[in-house]
């Protein structure tokens, strides 16, 4: 058996899938058997894994488990250790619980509405036209990732956040050093985060000294209720979290999405037939995402009961939203990916206080970029076989190293 509590082998996270857009065998196995299991980190310390959908909604929604941070006797993610995006500098300068966290949420949340976000769908819809114009310009086959998949949602977070998008390929590189596993060294990450750093902090001083219509110039002059404003800090943190998180996750989404849809033709031409289920394609295609990443960590400050088993204080949990999204007993037919799957309450922007901050902003862009490619590709297709596909690797993110497509 998988991932024993009781002195048999311990299971190594992440775990490792055979294919690109398949499951792990054994999470099937971990649900049924042994809800919370004791795994090895990359770091080499080890956690408790939780891959129910009950129990990681319980987990993620309860506030007796809190984000890790530097002072807790919490498990290392990667041996790296600081500098990672569970627990670097900018992690620590933003609020991570309690009214704090409440405060700077609600400064941030408001510019992610789902009514905002619709204002900028037509924006997000032309930048993808003009992408596609880019790629048919160039032929096929072509690689959907880097065409599409990853210069969108950099376009439209640099554009929220008053940087210039032509920094996109060094944003991307200290957006995978934040996200570093196993690929990058102590010395290469300090680095990175140093640069990060001093490019954030210069940009907040010149949006200080001339501000603009976007949202780090809001938060540098906004107050929160008590009238208490962001420290610097805090600002450059959540500019440096905002470019990571709106799009690092969001162009793998995209290759992903995409590459699910292709993989089983019926799929694209079930879309292409009624546009209606592009909504619920976008959440079955969140829901059915194999390849998320490493998941949640949270830390556990007095003892608790998960799923019948007492875990101590000092416990660090593991969140696996993907495998809860798996779970039978959550979603009929849970192993089919059903486009007009309806309610879909999946887990993929996690759940309660931590929840996703940016999902309306992902969800439009997955559905604006889906909608002008159906109407765009109708023919696009993959131009590898599945199997040929391969993961990220040696990052906290997952997605697929390219997305070869021919149309």
């Amino acid at each position: 058996m998988v991932g024993q509590g009781d002195g048999g082998p311990m299971l190594s996270y992440p775990i490792p899938s055979t294919a690109a857009l398949e499951p792990p065998a054994e999470w099937a196995q971990l649900r049924q058997q042994c809800p919370v299991a004791r795994v090895t980190l990359p770091s080499g310390d080890e956690a408790s894994l939780v891959t129910r959908y009950e129990d990681v909604r319980q987990v993620l929604s309860d506030p007796r488990f809190t984000r890790p941070a530097h002072t807790d006797d919490a498990a290392r993610i990667s041996a790296s250790e600081s500098g990672g995006v569970f627990n670097s500098e900018m992690a620590m300068s933003i609020p991570q619980a309690g009214e704090g966290h409440q405060r700077w949420r609600r400064m941030i949340g408001k510019w992610f509405t789902a009514k905002r976000m619709a204002a900028l769908r037509p924006g997000m819809e032309a930048m993808a036209e003009r992408l596609i114009d880019d790629m048919l310009e160039r032929g096929h086959p072509a690689d959907l990732k880097a065409s599409l998949g990853f210069p969108l949602p950099v376009w439209v977070i640099c554009d929220l956040l008053g940087v210039p998008d032509s920094d996109r390929d060094t944003f991307a590189y200290w957006s995978d050093t934040l996200l570093n596993l196993t690929r990058y060294t102590q010395a290469e990450i300090d680095a990175a985060q140093a640069e990060f750093v001093r490019y954030m902090a210069a940009h907040i001083a010149a949006k200080r000294a001339e501000p603009g219509e976007d949202l780090l110039s809001e938060l540098i002059t906004g107050t929160d209720a008590d009238g208490e404003r962001l420290s610097d800090a805090t600002l450059v943190a959540t500019g440096q979290g905002l470019l990571v998180a709106g799009h690092e996750t969001t162009a793998n989404m995209i290759g992903k999405m995409v590459a699910m849809l292709l993989a089983d033709r019926r799929r694209w031409e079930q879309l292409l037939a009624d546009r209606s289920l592009v909504r619920s394609a976008v959440e079955e295609a969140l829901r059915f995402d194999a390849n998320p990443g490493f998941g949640m960590p949270r830390y556990l400050g007095e003892e608790i009961e998960v799923a019948g088993t007492l875990l101590p204080r000092g416990t660090t949990v593991v969140c696996s939203m993907a495998a809860a999204n798996r779970d039978e007993s959550a979603f009929d037919g849970a192993d089919e990916m059903n486009l007009s799957r309806s309610p879909n309450p999946h887990l993929a922007f996690g759940a309660g206080a931590h929840s996703c901050l940016g999902q309306s902003l992902a969800r439009t862009e997955l559905q604006a970029v889906l909608e002008v490619l159906l109407r765009r590709l109708p023919s696009l297709e993959l131009a590898v076989p599945v199997e040929d596909l391969h993961q990220v690797e040696g990052l906290a993110v997952g997605g697929l190293r390219d997305v070869p497509v021919r149309w």
